[in-house]
């Protein structure tokens, strides 16, 4: 049955509310929460009507789109899913959806080739090999690296488009060190993936600096009504350029880091460069070589060099030499325990 795209930003609307069990919801909230998302994906402003909102819940509870919404009401007040784990992004795809999925892939494949397409080829390669396995009920051909216990995914899309539209938000969130979350205002400016991590680069209102935030530990994500603050770098996209990871120190120097690398685990680091700085300066004899780098130091930096273990060799600078060997020597203390 055909879905128009003003009913299915309400139902994914409706879909976020239920799964932030943080809070909970009255149908007057989810009509604000689903006038707010149609205002700000389809500059409708006249807002949505009490029956609309009612007859989406029962339409996800039907078996009409597949969804079979297990939504309950909590003291005839409060919606909720009975399963905290359901979402209407977790349903089975239809035969309909694999087939537009198939003209979507062919579509695509058409543009391999060209320079600028390049970029896309891992996520048509992707696209491709869950279509098929769907489809034909055979098991996937590529393993991509995954982590299906990765938390904060589902908040991709909002903090996208929050970008996109140089929108503030309201987010609730929790550090590894923080006893419980606090809520903050946030100006987002760039999204990073980093070893299947996400994270935002964005500005708190009560900082200057720049900050980084994990998607796993926000808690609850909502837009804040006032005036985006521009980002004033030219080009925040470069921001990582000069680190490996995602910790950047503020004014932190760049350094040139050579690396002595034995033969073995050459031709890894050959193939497969630790940053896009490397440069190899030397071939010994023996098929080790060295190599230099122009990062800035961080901890990432440190993990990747003792990640090799004795492998690798920091030759320069000696500051970053003697750290590495400050930690090797700790190791080594541990296991001697």
């Amino acid at each position: 049955m055909p879905v128009n795209r003003n009913a299915l930003i309400r139902y994914r609307t409706i879909d976020q509310c239920l799964r932030n069990r943080y809070r909970q919801w009255t149908l007057e909230d989810l009509i604000e929460a689903c006038s707010e998302a149609l205002y700000e994906y389809e500059g409708i402003d006249k807002g949505v009507s009490r029956r609309t909102v009612q007859g989406d819940i029962q339409m996800m509870r039907s078996d009409k789109l597949g969804y079979n919404a297990p939504i309950t009401v909590i003291d005839k007040k409060y919606y909720a899913y009975e399963d905290p784990e359901y979402s209407i992004t977790n349903i089975p795809l239809t035969d309909q959806d694999l087939n537009k999925l198939t003209e979507v892939v062919e579509i695509l494949r058409q543009f391999e080739g060209f320079s600028h397409f390049q970029e896309l080829n891992g996520m048509v390669k992707r696209l491709e090999d869950k279509v098929q396995s769907a489809k034909y009920k055979q098991a996937p051909v590529i393993d991509f690296e995954k982590n299906p216990n990765l938390k904060g995914l589902e908040h991709l899309d909002t903090l996208y488009q929050a970008v996109l539209r140089k929108q503030p938000l309201t987010i609730s969130y929790q550090s590894f060190r923080a006893k419980a979350p606090r809520a903050f205002t946030f100006h987002p400016y760039l999204l990073k993936e980093f070893r299947n991590r996400w994270f935002l680069l964005g500005r708190r209102n009560s900082q200057n600096m720049l900050s980084l935030l994990a998607l796993d530990r926000m808690e609850a994500i909502s837009h804040a009504a006032e005036a985006f603050i521009p980002e004033e770098e030219a080009n925040i996209s470069n921001y990582f350029d000069d680190v490996i990871g995602v910790t950047v120190s503020s004014g932190g120097p760049i350094m040139e880091v050579r690396l002595w690398v034995d033969a073995y685990n050459s031709p890894y680091v050959r193939t497969k460069p630790i940053h896009p700085s490397q440069e190899i300066v030397q071939e010994n004899a023996d098929g080790s070589i060295e190599v230099i780098i122009r990062v800035k130091q961080n901890f990432e930096l440190m993990r990747e060099i003792m990640g090799f273990g004795p492998s690798m060799v920091v030759l320069e600078p000696r500051r970053l030499r003697d750290i590495i060997k400050k930690k090797v020597a700790q190791s080594l203390h541990l296991y001697q325990l």
